[in-house]
């Protein structure tokens, strides 16, 4: 059966490397002159590692049924790792408040699920972009811009441009394992490819990577979920 790939040629690239996406799209970052043929042979003798990647249960398991319209008491929702208790009850700023717990405005509840994203994107901002800049400053490198955008296929991105951009999902894993994949974008911009030496750097920055890794690869797909 033939491969399917994308091919991204940048000239600030200065090894192939292969990345399969969270849909499962396998896409082959490439110098600017590297030949089609060169790529074909990297491919094939990779064949079996990508069958793997793109047939993981876990990372590619059905999704459970999908809660309600409404939201109601008693129903939990996940912010940094932990799942609190939803109240549907009027607050004082007429918006979704947390203290240990979230306390939703019934109006609010009303929109079901997808009225917690905007709550979650500001978080988000709140807590994922400050630790960009300091892990920036510890790992003595500089970004042109870090944002949090909607991507459902990837927790984080570092442009050619050196722009950085989170899934505002990740505001539901915990701290270490949003320090991970910050630390992990922020690397590349020191090594732009998955060497022996990018992991050392993110490894040392990061003392749970390994258990970052493997939180993520449990419970990556929970991360998705509505609500």
């Amino acid at each position: 059966m033939d491969l399917e790939y994308t091919i991204i040629r940048s000239a600030k690239r200065r090894k192939l490397t292969i990345t399969v996406e969270r849909d499962r799209r396998v896409v082959v970052h490439v110098p600017v002159n590297t030949s089609e043929e060169t790529i074909r042979q990297v491919m094939e003798s990779k064949r079996q590692w990508i069958w793997e990647k793109t047939h993981h249960s876990k990372k590619y398991g059905e999704s459970p049924d999908p809660p309600g319209k409404e939201l109601v008491n008693g129903e939990s929702a996940l912010y940094l790792g932990r799942n609190y208790r939803i109240d549907i009850t009027d607050t004082a700023s007429g918006d979704i408040e947390f203290a240990q717990r979230f306390f939703v405005p019934p109006q609010i509840a009303s929109k079901g699920p997808e009225s917690f994203i905007g709550w979650y994107k500001n978080r988000a901002e709140e807590k994922i972009l400050p630790r960009v800049q300091y892990h920036a400053q510890q790992l003595g490198v500089e970004y042109a811009i870090a944002r949090i955008d909607n991507s459902k296929f990837r927790w984080g991105s570092c442009t050619v441009k050196n722009n950085l951009n989170f899934n505002w999902r990740l505001i539901r894993a915990p701290m270490f394992v949003i320090d991970y994949i910050i630390v992990h974008e922020l690397a590349h911009l020191i090594e732009a490819n998955h060497t022996l030496r990018f992991w050392n750097i993110v490894s040392t920055q990061i003392p749970k990577m390994e258990k970052a890794k493997v939180w993520l690869n449990e419970n990556g797909q929970v991360l998705e979920e509505e609500i």
